[in-house]
Protein backbone atom coordinates (compact mmCIF):
# COMPACT_ATOMS: atom_id res chain seq x y z
CA UNK A 1 0.00 0.00 0.00
CA UNK A 2 1.37 3.39 -1.00
CA UNK A 3 2.41 5.56 1.59
CA UNK A 4 0.65 8.93 2.21
CA UNK A 5 2.62 12.40 2.81
CA UNK A 6 -1.37 14.44 3.36
CA UNK A 7 -5.34 13.31 3.61
CA UNK A 8 -8.09 15.49 2.20
CA UNK A 9 -10.50 14.21 4.70
CA UNK A 10 -14.18 15.29 3.44
CA UNK A 11 -13.46 18.80 2.68
CA UNK A 12 -16.09 20.62 1.10
CA UNK A 13 -16.40 24.90 1.03
CA UNK A 14 -18.34 27.82 -0.61
CA UNK A 15 -17.22 30.71 -1.19
CA UNK A 16 -20.34 32.98 -0.04
CA UNK A 17 -23.05 31.71 3.14
CA UNK A 18 -25.69 29.67 1.39
CA UNK A 19 -23.72 29.95 -2.14
CA UNK A 20 -23.13 27.01 -4.48
CA UNK A 21 -20.63 24.43 -3.25
CA UNK A 22 -17.24 24.50 -4.85
CA UNK A 23 -15.56 21.24 -3.04
CA UNK A 24 -18.04 18.62 -1.92
CA UNK A 25 -16.75 15.92 0.49
CA UNK A 26 -13.56 15.86 -1.18
CA UNK A 27 -11.68 12.91 0.24
CA UNK A 28 -7.89 12.71 -1.00
CA UNK A 29 -4.79 10.69 -0.44
CA UNK A 30 -1.55 12.76 -1.87
CA UNK A 31 1.45 10.12 -2.13
CA UNK A 32 4.84 10.20 -0.74
CA UNK A 33 7.66 11.13 -3.12
CA UNK A 34 4.89 11.04 -5.96
CA UNK A 35 3.78 13.49 -8.35
CA UNK A 36 0.06 13.64 -8.21
CA UNK A 37 -1.70 15.52 -10.86
CA UNK A 38 -4.87 17.36 -9.95
CA UNK A 39 -6.54 17.75 -13.47
CA UNK A 40 -10.40 19.16 -14.42
CA UNK A 41 -11.81 21.69 -16.34
CA UNK A 42 -12.22 25.75 -14.97
CA UNK A 43 -14.05 25.57 -12.01
CA UNK A 44 -13.73 22.10 -10.97
CA UNK A 45 -12.50 22.85 -8.03
CA UNK A 46 -8.78 21.95 -8.15
CA UNK A 47 -7.01 25.76 -7.20
CA UNK A 48 -9.36 25.51 -4.20
CA UNK A 49 -8.30 21.89 -2.52
CA UNK A 50 -4.69 23.50 -3.14
CA UNK A 51 -5.78 26.97 -1.99
CA UNK A 52 -7.21 24.74 1.01
CA UNK A 53 -4.05 22.55 1.77
CA UNK A 54 -1.89 26.08 1.41
CA UNK A 55 -3.76 27.63 3.91
CA UNK A 56 -4.88 30.84 1.90
CA UNK A 57 -8.48 29.29 2.54
CA UNK A 58 -10.54 27.76 5.33
CA UNK A 59 -13.18 24.69 4.46
CA UNK A 60 -16.41 24.74 5.43
CA UNK A 61 -16.30 20.85 6.81
CA UNK A 62 -13.58 18.07 6.02
CA UNK A 63 -9.93 17.57 7.32
CA UNK A 64 -6.28 18.36 6.28
CA UNK A 65 -4.03 15.94 7.07
CA UNK A 66 0.11 16.33 6.42
CA UNK A 67 2.98 13.80 7.33
CA UNK A 68 0.27 12.72 10.50
CA UNK A 69 -0.80 16.16 11.89
CA UNK A 70 -4.07 17.68 11.02
CA UNK A 71 -3.39 21.58 9.86
CA UNK A 72 -6.68 23.06 8.87
CA UNK A 73 -6.23 25.71 11.13
CA UNK A 74 -3.08 26.35 10.99
CA UNK A 75 -1.81 29.98 9.37
CA UNK A 76 -0.02 29.74 5.70
CA UNK A 77 3.38 30.00 7.33
CA UNK A 78 2.99 27.76 10.00
CA UNK A 79 1.99 24.36 7.40
CA UNK A 80 4.68 22.26 6.13
CA UNK A 81 4.18 22.96 2.44
CA UNK A 82 5.44 25.34 -0.61
CA UNK A 83 3.26 26.65 -3.42
CA UNK A 84 4.55 27.88 -6.59
CA UNK A 85 2.48 30.22 -7.98
CA UNK A 86 0.59 30.72 -11.51
CA UNK A 87 1.98 33.92 -11.72
CA UNK A 88 5.69 33.17 -10.02
CA UNK A 89 4.89 36.15 -8.06
CA UNK A 90 8.74 36.87 -7.58
CA UNK A 91 9.70 40.05 -5.82
CA UNK A 92 11.11 42.41 -8.21
CA UNK A 93 13.16 44.70 -6.34
CA UNK A 94 15.33 41.63 -4.94
CA UNK A 95 18.04 39.82 -6.61
CA UNK A 96 17.55 35.93 -7.73
CA UNK A 97 19.42 34.55 -4.39
CA UNK A 98 17.54 37.04 -2.32
CA UNK A 99 13.93 35.81 -3.85
CA UNK A 100 15.24 32.18 -3.41
CA UNK A 101 16.32 32.70 0.55
CA UNK A 102 13.42 35.06 1.62
CA UNK A 103 11.36 32.23 3.28
CA UNK A 104 14.17 30.86 5.10
CA UNK A 105 14.90 34.09 7.08
CA UNK A 106 11.20 32.69 8.48
CA UNK A 107 12.69 29.51 9.67
CA UNK A 108 15.24 31.48 11.66
CA UNK A 109 18.34 30.17 9.43
CA UNK A 110 21.52 31.98 9.77
CA UNK A 111 22.08 34.47 6.76
CA UNK A 112 25.24 32.52 5.24
CA UNK A 113 23.58 28.83 5.96
CA UNK A 114 20.62 30.57 3.61
CA UNK A 115 23.11 31.91 1.03
CA UNK A 116 24.28 28.59 0.72
CA UNK A 117 21.50 26.63 0.66
CA UNK A 118 19.96 29.03 -1.17
CA UNK A 119 23.25 28.90 -4.58
CA UNK A 120 22.76 24.51 -3.90
CA UNK A 121 19.67 25.12 -4.73
CA UNK A 122 19.76 27.27 -7.98
CA UNK A 123 22.27 24.96 -9.01
CA UNK A 124 19.74 22.44 -9.02
CA UNK A 125 17.74 24.17 -11.06
CA UNK A 126 20.26 25.05 -13.66
CA UNK A 127 20.45 28.68 -12.64
CA UNK A 128 24.25 28.66 -11.19
CA UNK A 129 25.63 32.41 -12.02
CA UNK A 130 22.46 34.25 -12.19
CA UNK A 131 22.73 34.51 -8.21
CA UNK A 132 22.60 38.75 -8.35
CA UNK A 133 20.32 38.96 -11.27
CA UNK A 134 16.75 40.93 -10.76
CA UNK A 135 13.71 38.73 -11.92
CA UNK A 136 13.10 41.62 -14.98
CA UNK A 137 16.37 40.35 -16.30
CA UNK A 138 15.23 36.62 -16.84
CA UNK A 139 13.39 34.65 -19.10
CA UNK A 140 10.17 33.19 -18.61
CA UNK A 141 11.11 29.55 -18.26
CA UNK A 142 14.17 30.97 -15.85
CA UNK A 143 11.71 32.98 -13.14
CA UNK A 144 9.58 29.65 -13.35
CA UNK A 145 12.98 28.33 -12.30
CA UNK A 146 13.55 30.91 -9.43
CA UNK A 147 10.22 30.35 -8.11
CA UNK A 148 10.61 26.70 -8.01
CA UNK A 149 14.14 27.10 -6.17
CA UNK A 150 12.33 29.56 -3.43
CA UNK A 151 9.70 26.75 -2.96
CA UNK A 152 12.35 24.04 -2.61
CA UNK A 153 14.85 26.18 -0.37
CA UNK A 154 12.65 25.74 2.59
CA UNK A 155 12.16 21.84 2.22
CA UNK A 156 9.06 21.63 2.37
CA UNK A 157 6.92 18.08 3.05
CA UNK A 158 4.92 18.37 0.68
CA UNK A 159 5.21 21.33 -2.94
CA UNK A 160 2.15 23.00 -3.91
CA UNK A 161 1.91 23.89 -7.82
CA UNK A 162 -0.41 26.14 -9.12
CA UNK A 163 -0.49 25.86 -13.45
CA UNK A 164 3.34 26.83 -12.80
CA UNK A 165 3.85 25.94 -16.37
CA UNK A 166 0.36 27.80 -18.11
CA UNK A 167 2.60 31.10 -18.92
CA UNK A 168 5.29 29.50 -21.07
CA UNK A 169 5.66 28.74 -24.61
CA UNK A 170 4.50 25.10 -26.04
CA UNK A 171 8.55 23.98 -26.37
CA UNK A 172 9.52 25.72 -23.44
CA UNK A 173 6.77 24.26 -21.21
CA UNK A 174 7.58 20.45 -22.41
CA UNK A 175 11.38 21.62 -21.27
CA UNK A 176 11.10 22.34 -17.80
CA UNK A 177 8.17 19.55 -17.18
CA UNK A 178 10.82 17.19 -18.11
CA UNK A 179 13.45 18.56 -15.83
CA UNK A 180 10.71 19.09 -13.12
CA UNK A 181 10.27 15.18 -13.51
CA UNK A 182 13.94 14.51 -13.39
CA UNK A 183 14.29 17.04 -10.14
CA UNK A 184 11.24 15.37 -8.26
CA UNK A 185 13.12 11.92 -8.65
CA UNK A 186 16.44 12.97 -7.66
CA UNK A 187 14.71 14.62 -4.69
CA UNK A 188 11.95 12.37 -3.55
CA UNK A 189 9.84 15.34 -3.21
CA UNK A 190 5.74 15.06 -3.04
CA UNK A 191 3.88 17.41 -5.36
CA UNK A 192 0.60 18.11 -5.89
CA UNK A 193 0.53 19.75 -9.22
CA UNK A 194 -2.31 21.32 -10.33
CA UNK A 195 -3.42 21.41 -14.55
CA UNK A 196 -6.25 21.91 -16.69
CA UNK A 197 -3.93 20.35 -19.55
CA UNK A 198 -4.84 16.26 -20.16
CA UNK A 199 -1.27 15.49 -21.70
CA UNK A 200 0.57 17.44 -18.99
CA UNK A 201 -0.75 15.25 -16.22
CA UNK A 202 -0.75 12.09 -18.61
CA UNK A 203 3.31 12.89 -18.67
CA UNK A 204 3.94 14.30 -15.77
CA UNK A 205 1.68 12.87 -13.00
CA UNK A 206 2.38 9.58 -11.23
CA UNK A 207 -0.79 9.40 -10.34
CA UNK A 208 -3.92 11.60 -11.52
CA UNK A 209 -6.90 12.88 -9.87
CA UNK A 210 -9.41 14.12 -12.26
CA UNK A 211 -12.11 16.61 -10.20
CA UNK A 212 -15.85 17.80 -11.98
CA UNK A 213 -17.36 19.72 -10.15
CA UNK A 214 -16.32 19.90 -6.91
CA UNK A 215 -16.07 16.05 -6.93
CA UNK A 216 -13.46 13.17 -7.60
CA UNK A 217 -14.10 11.06 -10.54
CA UNK A 218 -11.44 9.16 -10.30
CA UNK A 219 -7.87 9.04 -9.02
CA UNK A 220 -5.31 6.36 -10.70
CA UNK A 221 -2.09 6.09 -12.79
CA UNK A 222 -2.11 7.70 -15.79
CA UNK A 223 -2.40 4.12 -17.74
CA UNK A 224 -5.27 3.11 -15.50
CA UNK A 225 -7.30 6.40 -15.99
CA UNK A 226 -6.81 6.37 -19.31
CA UNK A 227 -7.35 2.72 -20.72
CA UNK A 228 -9.84 1.78 -17.96
CA UNK A 229 -11.55 5.42 -17.24
CA UNK A 230 -14.47 5.11 -14.07
CA UNK A 231 -17.02 6.45 -16.30
CA UNK A 232 -18.07 7.82 -19.41
CA UNK A 233 -17.03 11.33 -18.58
CA UNK A 234 -14.03 10.32 -17.69
CA UNK A 235 -13.07 8.49 -21.04
CA UNK A 236 -14.37 11.68 -23.25
CA UNK A 237 -12.30 13.52 -21.09
CA UNK A 238 -8.77 12.23 -21.77
CA UNK A 239 -9.23 11.70 -25.87
CA UNK A 240 -11.62 10.49 -28.39
CA UNK A 241 -13.68 7.50 -28.45
CA UNK A 242 -15.80 5.29 -31.05
CA UNK A 243 -19.77 4.51 -29.47
CA UNK A 244 -20.21 0.96 -31.11
CA UNK A 245 -23.99 -0.33 -30.44
CA UNK A 246 -25.03 -3.60 -31.62
CA UNK A 247 -29.07 -3.46 -31.25
CA UNK A 248 -30.39 -5.37 -28.35
CA UNK A 249 -26.63 -5.96 -27.44
CA UNK A 250 -23.85 -4.91 -26.00
CA UNK A 251 -22.59 -1.52 -26.58
CA UNK A 252 -18.75 -0.46 -26.64
CA UNK A 253 -16.60 2.68 -26.09
CA UNK A 254 -13.29 2.25 -28.15
CA UNK A 255 -10.72 4.27 -28.35
CA UNK A 256 -9.28 5.16 -32.06
CA UNK A 257 -5.86 3.43 -31.57
CA UNK A 258 -7.80 0.42 -30.31
CA UNK A 259 -9.43 -0.46 -33.34
CA UNK A 260 -7.51 -2.25 -36.26
CA UNK A 261 -7.83 -2.00 -39.98
CA UNK A 262 -6.96 -3.68 -43.18
CA UNK A 263 -8.64 -3.86 -47.03
CA UNK A 264 -11.57 -5.92 -47.13
CA UNK A 265 -10.55 -9.03 -49.00
CA UNK A 266 -12.52 -11.01 -51.04
CA UNK A 267 -13.45 -14.06 -49.04
CA UNK A 268 -16.89 -13.57 -47.18
CA UNK A 269 -16.36 -12.33 -43.47
CA UNK A 270 -19.15 -11.61 -41.04
CA UNK A 271 -19.74 -8.49 -39.24
CA UNK A 272 -19.80 -9.26 -35.16
CA UNK A 273 -18.21 -12.07 -33.28
CA UNK A 274 -14.99 -13.28 -35.03
CA UNK A 275 -12.01 -15.66 -34.14
CA UNK A 276 -10.99 -15.34 -30.74
CA UNK A 277 -13.00 -13.14 -29.37
CA UNK A 278 -12.28 -10.04 -32.60
CA UNK A 279 -15.70 -8.18 -33.60
CA UNK A 280 -15.45 -7.18 -36.97
CA UNK A 281 -16.88 -4.36 -38.79
CA UNK A 282 -16.91 -3.14 -42.26
CA UNK A 283 -16.84 0.27 -44.03
CA UNK A 284 -15.65 2.88 -46.41
CA UNK A 285 -12.77 4.92 -46.33
CA UNK A 286 -14.32 8.69 -45.88
CA UNK A 287 -10.71 11.06 -45.59
CA UNK A 288 -7.23 10.15 -44.39
CA UNK A 289 -4.92 12.33 -42.30
CA UNK A 290 -1.03 11.71 -41.81
CA UNK A 291 0.16 12.79 -38.48
CA UNK A 292 3.70 11.47 -38.49
CA UNK A 293 3.90 7.90 -36.68
CA UNK A 294 0.40 7.73 -37.16
CA UNK A 295 -2.42 7.93 -39.94
CA UNK A 296 -6.07 8.87 -38.92
CA UNK A 297 -8.93 7.50 -40.70
CA UNK A 298 -12.55 7.92 -40.68
CA UNK A 299 -14.87 5.04 -41.82
CA UNK A 300 -18.10 5.38 -42.56
CA UNK A 301 -20.35 2.31 -41.12
CA UNK A 302 -23.77 1.65 -41.55
CA UNK A 303 -24.52 5.28 -41.82
CA UNK A 304 -21.73 6.59 -38.93
CA UNK A 305 -18.59 8.13 -38.96
CA UNK A 306 -16.08 5.79 -36.57
CA UNK A 307 -12.06 7.24 -36.13
CA UNK A 308 -9.50 5.27 -36.38
CA UNK A 309 -5.61 5.73 -35.82
CA UNK A 310 -3.21 3.51 -37.18
CA UNK A 311 0.56 3.13 -36.82
CA UNK A 312 1.06 -0.05 -39.14
CA UNK A 313 -2.12 -0.24 -41.64
CA UNK A 314 -1.07 -0.18 -44.99
CA UNK A 315 -1.76 3.45 -46.59
CA UNK A 316 -5.41 3.18 -47.70
CA UNK A 317 -7.34 5.65 -50.00
CA UNK A 318 -11.16 7.20 -49.60
CA UNK A 319 -13.30 5.23 -50.77
CA UNK A 320 -11.43 1.66 -50.36
CA UNK A 321 -13.42 -0.91 -48.63
CA UNK A 322 -12.20 -1.58 -45.22
CA UNK A 323 -12.72 -3.90 -42.57
CA UNK A 324 -12.73 -3.19 -38.85
CA UNK A 325 -11.69 -5.19 -36.23
CA UNK A 326 -11.33 -4.73 -32.10
CA UNK A 327 -11.77 -6.60 -29.08
CA UNK A 328 -14.11 -6.55 -26.18
CA UNK A 329 -11.72 -6.29 -23.76
CA UNK A 330 -10.07 -3.05 -25.37
CA UNK A 331 -13.78 -1.21 -24.42
CA UNK A 332 -13.09 1.79 -22.32
CA UNK A 333 -15.88 1.51 -20.59
CA UNK A 334 -18.77 -0.99 -20.34
CA UNK A 335 -21.61 0.39 -21.93
CA UNK A 336 -25.68 -0.55 -21.01
CA UNK A 337 -27.39 -2.97 -22.97
CA UNK A 338 -29.97 -0.90 -25.22
CA UNK A 339 -33.20 0.26 -23.35
CA UNK A 340 -30.88 -0.04 -19.95
CA UNK A 341 -30.52 3.72 -18.24
CA UNK A 342 -26.42 4.47 -18.19
CA UNK A 343 -25.47 5.03 -14.55
CA UNK A 344 -25.16 8.71 -15.16
CA UNK A 345 -28.84 8.41 -16.25
CA UNK A 346 -30.27 6.50 -13.18
CA UNK A 347 -31.97 8.54 -10.30
CA UNK A 348 -29.85 9.64 -7.66
CA UNK A 349 -26.66 9.89 -9.59
CA UNK A 350 -24.76 12.96 -10.91
CA UNK A 351 -25.97 13.28 -14.71
CA UNK A 352 -22.90 13.34 -16.99
CA UNK A 353 -23.12 15.45 -19.80
CA UNK A 354 -20.43 14.38 -22.49
CA UNK A 355 -20.02 14.70 -26.22
CA UNK A 356 -19.53 11.93 -28.52
CA UNK A 357 -17.14 12.03 -30.85
CA UNK A 358 -18.01 9.04 -33.00
CA UNK A 359 -21.05 6.70 -32.80
CA UNK A 360 -21.97 3.58 -34.72
CA UNK A 361 -25.81 1.43 -34.56
CA UNK A 362 -24.87 -1.86 -35.50
CA UNK A 363 -27.27 -4.13 -38.15
CA UNK A 364 -29.15 -7.26 -36.03
CA UNK A 365 -28.17 -10.40 -37.35
CA UNK A 366 -24.86 -12.63 -36.60
CA UNK A 367 -23.45 -10.72 -34.17
CA UNK A 368 -24.29 -12.38 -30.79
CA UNK A 369 -20.86 -11.57 -28.14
Amino acid sequence: MKEAIASLRGLSMRYEKGGRRVLSSLFLEIPKGRILCLLGESGCGKTTTLQLIGGFLRPEEGEIWIDGTEISCLPPEKRPVSTVFQSYALFPHMTVLENVCYGLRFQGIPKREAGERGREILSLVGLSGCEDRLPSALSGGQQQRVALARALAVRPKLLLMDEPLSNLDAGLRVRIREELKELQRKLSMSILFVTHDQEEALSLGDEIALMREGRLLQCDTPEEVYNHPADRYVCDFFGKSNEIRFPGGEGFLIRPEKIGIRRRGNSEEEEGKGAGEEITLFGDIQSTEFFGFYREYRVLSEGRELLVRSPSAPTLSPGEKVTLFFRREDSAVPLPYLGQPSASERPGTQGLGFAREASADLPSGDTSL
